[in-house]
């Protein structure tokens, strides 16, 4: 049989939108693969915001959109495989996975988000629900011919808390389309400000209020800040903001090769991708020691962590970098060469392709009868 046919059944909140993107433009440029997209929605809106269960729990509205869109492409065409991203739209669509070939990737597992969760807002329930929640998960990543995680963390988290053998999970971060990132020219010493740079819509679970604080107290240095986010900010002295710019738009990469310093001292992420967006960028980059963030930000050698809510650290750390652009400089080269070998989106699109006709080429082998109804049970 000639070529694949995948479907792709992907989360749209937060970070798993730009990673929607990447995959977007890196999987069509795969001859031997036609993509299906299900892209899964956040937003409950119309009469749906006003089903109850529906309307407040994301994991049952997942995964009603997610059984829906892989019915509506199976009735189009004979699926090879599913992907699904996260983990959140696959556990109410295991009869899916248990007829077709599937692999879930995951950025964290549901309790490394509930270790986190006070920063997302997020609450845990009572103990049957929790216990209920567990087990459906479980059986899920049993359901998955493999499982793709986004960091060591997360692969971790679950053979630790999961029962996953850990031969069946493959670390593949996210990563960027480093060369698009790329700055046109190389980072030399300037005796124009140095500029600092964050990325975050959430203003506060980022960081970005501490960051206000350390800026102020280094100001005099003739330092400038650069904030792009959803929030609003009344002007002082320094401080630029950016509330309209677009993941991926060029005016955003201009703004990451014009700025010095990249500083995200978030107190609740997985592996955020504005970091290596960053290291793409030649930054010198400063962020919190947070789940999966050391694997790409290395203290001292692809740049500087701090421990979440540490300000005398982080305002130590930014002072470090501002007035040290040879350190500056090295961090920064080694963090494109880190990001280069290992957060690169096209090798990695393809890295995860290769996992899916491995499967899709197993199931042909053993003989595996694909679906031929048009729905699942």
């Amino acid at each position: 049989m000639a070529g694949y046919q995948f479907g792709f059944l992907l989360e749209q909140s937060l970070g798993h939108v730009t990673h929607t993107k990447n995959l977007l433009t890196n999987v069509a440029l795969d001859p031997e693969v036609h993509a299906h997209w299900g892209l899964i929605d956040f937003e409950a809106t119309g009469i749906a915001g006003r089903i109850p269960v529906y309307r407040s729990n994301w994991t049952v509205r997942a995964g009603v959109r997610a059984r829906r869109e892989v019915a509506r492409i199976n009735r189009l065409t004979r699926l090879d495989a599913l992907f699904f991203h996260t983990q959140v739209p696959a556990v109410f669509a295991q009869s899916w996975l248990r007829k077709i070939p599937g692999i879930v990737s995951l950025d964290a597992t549901p309790l490394q988000y509930d270790e986190l969760g006070a920063f997302y807002k997020h609450e845990q329930g009572p103990a049957w629900l929790e216990n209920w929640k567990w087990r459906l998960n479980r059986d899920c990543f049993r359901s998955a011919r493999r499982l793709v995680a986004w960091a060591e963390w997360t692969k971790l988290g679950l053979v630790r808390d999961y029962e996953v053998p850990a031969d069946k999970i493959t670390v593949i971060p996210p990563g960027v389309n480093v060369h698009e990132w790329r700055r046109p020219t190389p980072r030399v010493p300037h005796a124009d400000p140095v500029k600092i740079l964050f990325v975050g819509g959430d203003l506060e679970r980022k960081g970005g209020l501490m960051l206000l604080e350390a800026y102020r107290a280094l100001r005099h240095l003739g330092l400038e800040l650069h904030l792009v986010t959803k929030d609003r900010l009344a002007p002082e002295p320094g401080v630029f903001v950016y509330n309209g710019l677009q993941a991926n738009s060029q005016p955003l990469k201009d703004l990451y090769h014009t700025c010095d310093i990249f500083a995200l001292p978030t107190f609740g992420d997985c592996l955020p991708m504005v970091l290596s967006e960053a290291g793409a960028s030649a930054m010198g980059i400063i962020s919190t020691d947070v789940a999966g963030i050391p694997e790409i930000v290395r203290n001292g050698e692809t740049g500087l962590t701090v421990p979440a809510g540490d300000a005398a650290s982080l305002t130590q750390a930014l002072r470090d970098l501002a007035t040290n652009p040879a350190l500056r400089m090295t961090l920064g080269e080694r963090a494109m060469a880190h990001v280069t070998r290992h957060y690169d989106a096209p090798t990695n699109a393809s890295l995860l392709l290769d996992l899916l006709k491995a499967e899709a080429n197993t199931a042909r082998a053993e003989g595996l009868a694909v679906p031929t109804s048009r729905d699942a049970s």
